[in-house]
């Protein structure tokens, strides 16, 4: 990242030369092709392998319910966020001559939400139509789940492709820094020393949003569960730092299951809660993405109106679902967002830039939500957690953890 930055600076005829143009560019490329099979095959299996709202019984049901709330609210702080200090405005980004040619954002009612459902997935995921493919994803799950044992190969495929995504994600991920030198280079030598101020905005703008978050959404929560606010820091401190040292929220899971368990949540609910939340309660990556993406339209010079942005908060609170937990994934959400709304993908390549940064507080704030999570909904079921004995975890008393 300084790296590429310093190139910019000193040598800008240089750093927009074609070998970091077409290094950027690849890189991108490689993002894109993530989007599709990975929110497909993630949201199948996830959907199709909990089985139906009955047989996950009252605990799922009351953890879906308030991932989905918190997930909504983390949308909700990051469109507020980027609206009231306009980090992208001055940037001046702009779309090649294919995504010029691609259509733009659906601004009437009726045609947005006819929009949403694909004539064919087949269309939909060669012009990366992210919301149709979630939609057609979430039918197709219900399916399967529906069925029963007759769709298990179905669901252990698609289980299957999420994984094979995860470690394709992983491969193009060893390309991270040599396409975040070339981004950073790129965007810094062609628009100007100053787009280091926007992105420095940026950056301040994520990170007091995610405070702010924490400390009024998360305590709200501590509060009206009435978690044991200390025990629960103690429990949650060792993950959480782990997912901000790392930027990867998969890191953090085996600590995050044995000290919550020694925090005093019953086994069954750890069991259920934290693995599912790792998918559907990315309340981190959320606030990111409502913030990158507006971002990319303020820089782009691109109005959205209120309904526009509607939809992008729902668009990202379904496509969030498919986040991976491993670093920079939130990268992959964001250009399939971008593409449905005839935003540039410029906006990923200066974001990619200072995106090492953005990780650690997502990755960070989706550990957290996730622990926090756990002891709400055993809170929510009556749990006491206000005596364990716990030897696995400073300052928290828990019974030790079995193998």
């Amino acid at each position: 990242m300084v790296a590429g930055a310093a190139l910019g600076l000193a040598a800008p005829g240089i750093a927009v030369g074609m070998a970091t143009s077409v290094a950027s560019a690849a890189f991108l490329r490689l993002i894109r092709s993530i989007v599709a099979p990975l929110i497909f095959g993630t949201l199948v299996a996830g959907i199709a392998g909990a089985g139906s709202m009955r047989a996950m019984g009252r605990i799922g049901l009351k953890a879906l319910v308030y991932f989905e709330v918190i997930t909504t609210l983390a949308l909700a702080v990051g469109l507020a966020a980027v609206n009231i200090t306009k980090p992208g405005e001055g940037v001046h980004l702009t779309k090649t001559a294919a995504e010029v040619a691609l259509p733009a954002a659906h601004s009437d009612a009726t045609t947005m939400v006819e929009h949403t459902f694909p004539a064919s997935i087949v269309d939909a995921m060669a012009r990366g139509e992210v919301l149709q493919i979630v939609v057609f994803a979430i039918l197709f799950g219900a399916a399967c789940a529906a069925i029963g044992a007759k769709a298990k190969p179905v669901v252990e495929f698609c289980a299957a492709l999420g994984e094979v995504m995860f470690r394709y994600t992983n491969y193009v991920m060893y390309l991270a820094p040599i396409g975040v030198a070339a981004a950073m280079a790129y965007a810094v030598g062609s628009k100007g020393a100053g787009l280091l101020w926007n992105l420095g905005k940026l950056i301040a703008t994520l990170y007091v949003a995610m405070l702010v978050f924490v400390l009024v959404v998360f305590g709200a929560v501590i509060l009206v569960t009435r978690i044991p606010l200390r025990r629960f820091m103690a429990a949650a401190r060792e993950p959480f730092l782990i997912g901000f040292s790392t930027s990867s929220s998969e890191a953090a899971l085996p600590r995050a299951l044995e000290n919550m368990e020694a925090f005093g949540v019953p086994r069954q609910i750890v069991a259920l809660v934290i693995p599912t939340g790792y998918s559907f309660n990315t309340a981190g990556s959320a606030l990111y993405l409502s913030l990158a993406a507006l971002f990319v339209a303020q820089a782009a010079g691109v109005h959205m109106t209120l309904a526009q942005q509607l939809l992008m908060l729902l668009t990202l609170m379904l496509t969030s679902k498919g986040v991976a937990g491993v670093p920079r994934s939130a990268l992959v959400i964001l250009s399939g967002t971008l593409a449905m709304f005839g935003l540039p993908l410029e906006g990923v390549a200066v974001l990619l830039g200072v995106d090492t940064l953005l990780d650690m507080a997502r990755a960070a704030v989706n550990v957290l939500g996730n622990c926090l999570a756990c002891a709400a909904v055993a809170r929510w079921e009556g749990v006491s957690l206000n005596s364990s004995g716990g030897a696995n975890v400073p300052g928290v008393e828990a019974p030790r953890i079995k193998p």
